[in-house]
């Protein structure tokens, strides 16, 4: 960090600490010894005065950019904000500029713009994009571009990734349902070529097991997309489908979206004909009507966990980190209730 007496006491004066506590916040290796309030409080009076480590300095002494890449595959999901803004702040402290990238769920997109970062010379990646089987990553390594994954991983967890235990938050959604006295679960998940989708839909199934339940085939859909538009379709089909179901647990707050949008236009009220749970806890999920039921992941956690292990690897790109798993938490809301009898 610059030295800057003055800026850091000024900030120590408006945030009522010592300067050596702002010392502390201000070095991303260090902030966690602070507590979180005070230091989320630091960090947005820094922010206020505008203070930054002088990187262009640093930068023309050790050949480096101080810009990282954020590859994000839909930015309108709702997902993804928390997770970039926790990434701008923590490597803004560190006097890093992020460059943010939508592929828009395209392949193509991703090495067009991996290919535009590569030519900014930026000094690592933050991908939110992997899929299980994912040349990029394998492009990335060639590159020798210190990477991070975040909220997805590849085959094998072979690249060091940040993301949520998912196939435990399915696991609760399911338990919170059968305590309710459900038996008859529908599932609306997501693509299964990328890890939240097939960690969560592997969840299901050993969570219905263990309770001694079926998983039945002939109402579990893999939607083509995590959007509130597949989740309807996929809801209209097990509606159709004439198949008993008194919940469904979706694989993201989008699908579940979805399936109220569904219910409603088949005159199904939710919950008192169907429960319905999502995954995320996106903004907002507490005033859709009804609130919805949901597994919380810790998003901003996420991204700043995401930049302090990328900062690691890019000051020692041969070091070898181990990946962060975060735990989901179970909020229950007004979209679950006991099955009716007439389902």
């Amino acid at each position: 960090m610059r030295k800057n007496p003055s800026g850091i006491k000024e900030i120590a004066r408006r945030a009522g600490v010592h300067h050596s506590t702002v010392s502390r916040v201000l070095n991303a290796q260090t902030r966690s010894l602070v507590s979180g309030k005070v230091a989320t409080d630091i960090l947005h009076i820094a922010e206020a005065l505008g203070y930054r480590r002088n990187s262009m300095a640093v930068g023309l002494k050790t050949s480096r950019s101080f810009t990282i890449g954020v590859i994000v595959p839909d930015l309108t999901n709702p997902v993804f904000p928390p997770i970039v803004r926790a990434v701008e702040r923590t490597m803004g402290t560190e006097g890093y500029v992020t460059v943010l990238a939508d592929t828009d769920n395209s392949m193509e997109t991703e090495r067009i713009v991996l290919d535009s970062l590569y030519s900014r010379q930026v000094d690592g990646l933050i991908l939110a994009t992997a899929l299980l089987n994912d040349d990029i990553v394998a492009e990335c390594r060639k590159r020798l571009v210190p990477f991070v994954l975040v909220n997805r991983t590849i085959s094998g967890a072979t690249a060091t990734s940040v993301v949520t235990n998912d196939s435990y938050g399915i696991r609760l959604a399911v338990e919170h349902l059968v305590e309710l006295g459900h038996r008859k679960l529908a599932y609306v998940g997501g693509p299964l070529n990328a890890s939240t989708s097939k960690s969560r839909h592997e969840g299901f199934r050993e969570a219905m097991t263990a309770h001694r339940l079926k998983a039945d085939p002939r109402i579990m859909y893999e939607c083509r997309s995590l959007t509130s538009d597949a989740g309807s379709t996929a809801c209209q089909s097990l509606i159709q489908s004439k198949r008993r179901f008194t919940a469904i647990v979706a694989a993201n707050d989008l699908l579940a979206l979805g399936c109220y949008a569904a219910l409603d236009a088949a005159g199904l009220k939710c919950p008192a004909d169907v429960s319905v749970t999502g995954y995320n806890d996106m903004p907002f999920a507490e005033h859709f009507a009804p609130p919805l039921t949901t597994l919380r992941i810790p998003l901003t956690e996420m991204g700043n966990q995401a930049a302090l292990l990328l900062l690691r690897k890019m000051r020692d790109p041969k070091t070898v980190l181990p990946s962060v798993q975060l735990q989901p938490s179970l909020v229950v809301r007004g979209s679950t209730a006991p099955p009716s009898r007439s389902r």
